[in-house]
């Protein structure tokens, strides 16, 4: 018998965290982010519910290949666009709208000779300070763009820095002052901007994590109201039991010490799998049905709880790391990250199940597809 642990994608739940974020920007249409394999979902698994989606954003050209052979027809963004003449070839192939956010890759599109032109969407470092054109080199990029053969219709973008906490204005206002008279269609919202700022839905909108039922800021409070699902569940379940008396102690280094009689539980899940081993005492998690707290040190293969809160669990009892139950950003914000980095570090030696409606086994994955980024 393997070991008893999985994880359970949900594609109903990105189905109705889009349909969500679709209502919220009513006017706008929405490119679906599924950069990281999917957030680390798998793109094959959830592919068949980004069909609402107006478009589809991801980073690596094999992962766009992958999403046209699966017969998607519609726009395909590729956010970090092209970085050699190979790559412009490609993008003319499949037919991708590439960002372009330097003088460089300016330069590859103006020495490129593509059967059709390349649609763009030019990028403004309007304060995130990571890629794109600063706001007084902005005009410029867009009439060299303009006069550039090989460039066909082209989109202006910006990427916010802390939409998450609520400030956005000085960046829209930038933006907006730049722009104001450069004609195209507009992208700037993130899952942030999507959320919480209705002044940023233009043309087009770009939710990633919420498809995937996790909140912008790390924090699940922050979220709670909008409906959103939980599009992976990480299980396993009890393996072990202890019970342990005042001053024993649990795990690697002994960081955990008992101050009254308690049952420990073991749980087949550790840092091999993909959950963090920084994860503190006191971390949730949920055994049947009940939340507690992790305790002592997460190990490779395994890690401990209190079953205090639930007498009747033993050997065999069900676990759910997170999902519904405990949500992936519960366990992010205690162990000091987000939850986007832990829905993409599932490790490949989890078994995966696709459940949409029912459970049933996932197929083997695909070529160059892994439960991880």
């Amino acid at each position: 018998m393997p070991r008893p642990i999985a994880a359970r994608i949900h594609p109903d739940a990105i189905r109705h965290n889009l349909q969500l974020a679709k209502q919220l920007a009513a006017g706008s249409r929405a490119f679906a982010v599924i950069k990281a394999n999917g957030y680390g979902h798998g793109i094959e698994r959830i592919y068949p519910a980004l069909a609402g989606a107006d478009g589809i954003a991801l980073l690596d050209l094999d992962e766009a290949v992958r999403v046209r052979e699966l017969g998607w027809t519609k726009p395909l963004l590729l956010l970090e666009g092209v970085f050699e003449p190979a790559d412009v070839e490609l993008a003319v192939a499949h037919r991708l709208t590439v960002a372009v956010h330097c003088d460089e890759q300016l330069d590859l599109l103006a020495a490129a000779k593509p059967r059709h032109p390349i649609d763009i969407q030019l990028k403004m470092n309007s304060g995130m300070n990571r890629l794109g054109f600063r706001p007084h080199a902005y005009r410029a990029a867009w009439e060299r763009a303009r006069a550039i053969p090989s460039i066909g219709a082209i989109s202006l973008m910006t990427h916010f820095a802390n939409a998450d906490d609520g400030q956005v204005d000085w960046q829209l206002d930038t933006f907006d002052a730049v722009v104001r008279d450069i004609p195209g269609e507009q992208s700037v919202s993130n899952s942030a901007g999507v959320l919480w700022h209705p002044r940023a839905h233009r043309d087009w909108v770009r939710p990633g994590t919420i498809l995937y039922g996790a909140s912008p800021t790390g924090v699940a409070r922050h979220v709670e109201g909008f409906g959103l699902r939980s599009a992976m569940t990480l299980t396993s379940r009890i393996i072990g039991v202890q019970t342990l008396a005042p001053q024993e102690t649990i795990g690697y280094g002994r960081t955990f010490e008992v101050d009254r009689p308690i049952r420990i539980g073991v749980v087949a899940c550790g840092y091999a799998d993909g959950y963090p081993r920084h994860a503190p005492t006191g971390t949730p998690i949920a055994v049947d049905g009940v939340r507690t707290r992790v305790v002592g040190r997460v190990s490779m293969d395994m890690l401990t709880v209190d079953l205090t809160p639930c007498p009747q669990a033993g050997i065999g009892s069900s676990v759910e790391l997170w999902g519904d139950q405990v949500r992936v950003d519960e366990v992010a914000e205690a162990s000091g990250t987000i939850g986007y980095e832990l829905m993409c570090a599932i490790a490949r030696r989890v078994p995966v199940i696709v459940t949409d409606g029912a459970d049933t086994p996932a197929t083997a994955p695909a070529q160059g597809e892994s439960v991880t980024a």
